[in-house]
């Protein structure tokens, strides 16, 4: 049965780069890339991800993520996040730009990741489970 699993690389700038990284060097294995957004008091915070089709005959398609660390107070794109769509748009790809809640609305991280995963599902973005 295949499963998505969310793989937090963390927030920070170096993040960014190790997520363009894996993109550059996984590319024949990309998926798909995603800007995921969420409102906040101060402005938006955004997620940057990449999903990879699973390594040969395993089960696991992993969805790295850079959860939330990007602020974004008006309609001017941060450094990181033009990094990661010129990377993208680099491989092939453009990213696809979905609005979610905040994480701080859930529990736990791994509901929050369970969230988005049935969103990409029902949105036809990740094949569904099988």
């Amino acid at each position: 049965m295949l499963q998505q699993y969310f793989i937090e690389l963390g927030e920070g700038y170096g993040d960014i780069y190790e997520l363009v990284e894996l993109m550059k060097t996984n590319q024949n294995r990309l998926h798909r890339t995603f800007i995921f957004s969420s409102n906040t008091n101060r402005g938006q915070a955004i997620s940057l991800a990449a999903a990879f089709q699973p390594a040969q005959d395993s089960n696991f398609m992993p969805i790295y993520i850079c959860r939330e660390g990007i602020k974004q107070v008006d309609d001017k794109k941060s450094k990181r996040r033009v990094l990661f769509e010129n990377a993208a748009e680099e491989v092939g790809q453009e990213p696809i730009c979905i609005e979610l809640k905040h994480s701080s609305e859930f529990a736990d991280h791994r509901l929050f990741y369970q969230y988005i995963t049935g969103i990409l599902r029902l949105n036809h973005l990740v094949p569904p489970l099988q």
